[in-house]
């Protein structure tokens, strides 16, 4: 934009109000934040964000992908990951399922899947997943010495996302668990755009703040053309092992009133439980360690509504 000048014949009062004149003038005309409103402003955030996008292309051998994210950390996303993957091989004992930590900074998988060790890589210069509890696994946690940091920019990480999804050896898969980093950044974006995903699932706590930020993480995924599978509330409520009181520690039904506010299925509470916290820290996901316990039940009863919502989906 060229100098503007005072004109001779005006005060400086009139001369700001020209100026302030001619600057809503321009804005008005132009394709600029603050001369769009409303629908217009929608259309052309989603013009923008269909340019120049990448063709999306399945992963060989991959049937079913299923990202779990939160806007939010520690909100207990990975240990949900990790026991809805194994509820799902639970719940159909034929099926092939993987798991992928996308989360670069803070990989997870390593200690609650119990696993270690670089993997191997096959004739066609793919990396084996490794495998426990028959499970397909594949994290940056198993390419890095778990005491390092990863101190990367954007480029590399999402470099580091997309071989762990096309350098990987994943087939057969009928179902692969994709724990998300959390927020809605670079890595959330890339898988969107680059790979066809079957559905999300939003993890959150009751507590407002978590809430705040799972809404816009579902947010992303509608404006992404992701469908929102439903969201699990996480921490829901504590019990006492002794007494039985009941606590509700992050505040009550808030993913419950979030859910049906944005018109989302809530799938399930999972309880603030702290046998649910050591099993996945010592590497004995619930689900596996105590197959019989209410706990576990909760994370199969999710995993059945996954797979239908994925059904139907697949049949619309």
């Amino acid at each position: 934009m060229g100098t503007i000048f005072k004109p001779l014949n005006m005060n400086s009062k009139e001369c700001s109000r020209t100026c302030i004149n001619i600057l809503v003038r321009m804005f008005s005309t132009h394709d600029t934040l603050l001369g769009m409103h409303g629908q217009n402003f929608k259309d052309h955030q989603k013009n923008l964000m269909s340019k120049g996008l990448p063709k999306k292309a399945t992963i060989d051998g991959v049937k079913k992908v299923v990202v779990v994210a939160s806007g939010k950390g520690g909100v207990g996303k990975s240990t949900t990951s990790v026991n809805l993957a194994l509820a799902m091989a639970a719940n159909k004992p034929s099926a092939h399922v993987g798991l992928l930590d996308a989360d670069v900074y803070g990989p997870s998988l390593p200690t609650m899947m119990n696993l270690k060790g670089e993997p191997h890589v096959n004739e066609k210069n793919q990396m084996i997943p490794l495998v426990n509890f028959g499970i397909k696994c594949m994290s940056m946690g198993f390419l890095v010495d778990e005491k390092s940091p990863i101190v990367w920019r954007g480029p590399m990480v999402m470099g580091a996302v997309q071989r762990l999804l096309r350098h990987v050896a994943w087939g057969p898969l009928d179902y692969l668990f994709v724990d998300m980093p959390p927020g809605t950044g670079d890595t959330q974006l890339s898988l969107s755009q680059n790979i066809p995903i079957d559905g999300a699932v939003i993890v959150s706590t009751p507590q407002d703040i978590a809430l705040l930020d799972a809404r816009r993480g579902a947010e992303m995924f509608y404006k992404v053309n992701v469908p929102v599978l439903g969201m699990v509330q996480n921490m829901s409520v504590y019990v006492c092992p002794k007494c039985g009181h009941m606590e509700h520690v992050f505040g009550e039904d808030g993913a419950h009133k979030l859910a049906e506010e944005m018109k989302i299925d809530l799938l399930g509470d999972v309880p603030l439980n702290r046998i649910i916290r050591e099993t996945s820290d010592t590497g004995r996901p619930i689900v596996i360690s105590q197959p019989d316990s209410p706990q576990a039940d909760v994370y199969r009863c999710i995993a059945a509504k996954i797979a239908e919502k994925l059904n139907e989906t697949e049949n619309t």
